[in-house]
């Protein structure tokens, strides 16, 4: 394989689409050497096989608003590759979701779901509608008008969705809902759900727990350990919040939170109290993070920046994609951080990943460290094929399991000469290999 041939392939038969052409570029160029020891998978196309997506759905969204105007938005559905199991990704409700973003996020998928042991391939879905500003009932109605199209396209054992950034539990008993109705089934199609009809505990904490459990697996490669140690932390949402729960729970320090306006910084440092009150700005509100110097005036408010110039020991961006990039990698690093875990879908840029990796500091992709949310997805499905419910304690230390087995993997074949662990290329090889065996083992479509 020529990666750099590859991928300039792609780009001109999708262009436009730079997420998911910067997605692939990060895998193909670490994966290159572990491929190169394989002729057969060049002698069957794998490598184009398995960056193009399997099918791609789009839609018009039509519903209406409370003063009775008719509106319109763009649904659609990526499922990548089912190789390992069914299609399984998160929905997106966001004004920034478009194709590419999607195709990255499910092609990202794909390899992140490899990695958590669990029978599930790569999908990913969502549409350019925003939760933000609107009414229940028109989150409800647009809910329903976009599981209309949708239905027909997902189950049990075909596709499986489950939530993302602007789908939360109540989105996605509304698309369940209309689900249920539509097809007159009570199927186990949808994950994230509600405890009572079909939820799995720890659910909602588990993508922010999950990164923490990564990230003190990181730590104790170099004798660390995450108390006492100061966190900046990115985003407010569950991903955001549970990561600071845990790091919490552990003895750390979360300094700062942010949302799409600005981040907050509290120099003495974040608390469970204080956490909870976050949670009642943006879980009970839907409030701005800003609200938190209303309570705690101590804190200062930097609208329109992220929080990667203060100063701290460990970094964990939870928001969005491409939100740190090489000026702020530089900036973490003269700062002294020793360990960055992503808890969001690609939010750092290339450019920030080399300086961290040339820093040799700890540094994890989101296919690795954030994939607790879709281990906990894929043990609902489970629960739900049984009709049993586990008990958070069990499914907290299954969520522990996988992630502390993910670290193995990617250590086994991220770690370089010199012992330096190269995550991104433990992740991206431990993935790939195990959808590109699945793949030839079931011969060519």
């Amino acid at each position: 394989m020529d990666a750099k041939k590859v991928i300039e392939n792609l780009k001109q038969r999708f262009p436009n689409e730079p997420e998911y052409h910067q997605a692939v570029e990060e895998v193909l160029g670490t994966i290159e050497e572990e491929y190169n020891k394989h002729p057969e998978f060049d002698k069957v196309n794998l490598i184009e096989r398995l960056c193009i997506p399997d099918r791609i759905y789009q839609f018009r969204v039509t519903w209406m608003d409370d003063k009775g105007n008719i509106q319109t938005n763009m649904g659609y559905r990526i499922q990548h590759n089912n190789a390992i199991g069914p299609y399984k990704g998160g929905i997106r409700f966001h004004k920034s979701v478009n194709l590419g973003i999607l195709k990255f996020l499910a092609f990202e998928q794909t390899f992140k779901n490899s990695l958590t042991t669990l029978p599930m391939g790569g999908a990913k879905g969502g549409s350019d509608f925003s939760p933000r500003g609107k009414s229940s009932a028109e989150v409800m109605r647009f809910c329903q008008a976009f599981m209309l199209e949708l239905t027909r396209h997902i189950g049990p054992d075909c596709d499986v969705p489950a939530g993302d950034i602007g789908v939360g539990g109540r989105e996605v008993g509304y698309m369940f809902g209309a689900y249920k109705k539509y097809t007159r089934q009570f199927q186990g199609v949808l994950t994230g759900k509600g405890i009572e009809f079909g939820g799995s505990l720890i659910r909602p904490e588990a993508t922010g727990y999950g990164t923490v459990y990564f990230l003190r697996a990181m730590l104790k490669t170099k004798g660390q350990e995450i108390k006492g140690k100061k966190v900046l932390i990115s985003g407010a949402g569950n991903v955001a919040q549970y990561a600071a729960e845990k790091v919490l729970q552990l003895g750390g320090i979360p300094m700062t939170m942010s949302d799409s306006d600005g981040y907050i910084y509290d120099p003495e440092g974040i608390d469970r109290q204080k956490l909870d009150y976050i949670f009642e700005i943006k879980q009970v509100n839907r409030g701005r993070i800003k609200e938190y110097l209303d309570k705690y005036p101590q804190a200062k408010y930097v609208e329109g920046q992220k929080p990667w110039f203060e100063k701290a020991d460990i970094a964990l961006p939870c928001a969005t994609q491409n939100e740190l990039n090489e000026e702020a990698a530089k900036a973490l690093v003269a700062n002294g951080v020793i360990a960055v875990a992503e808890g969001a879908n690609m939010p750092t840029t290339p450019g920030a990943i080399k300086v961290f990796q040339d820093a040799k500091i700890l540094y994890s992709p989101g296919k690795a460290s954030n994939a607790g949310g879709v281990s906990v997805s894929g043990l609902e499905m489970s629960q739900n094929s049984e009709r049993l419910s586990w008990t958070s304690e069990e499914v907290d230390a299954k969520l522990l399991w996988i992630m502390e087995n993910i670290h193995e993997n990617c250590v086994k074949y991220g770690t370089e000469a010199d012992g330096y662990v190269n995550y991104v290329k433990g992740a991206n090889v431990a993935g790939f290999m195990k959808v590109a065996k699945a793949m030839m083992a079931q011969g060519v479509f």
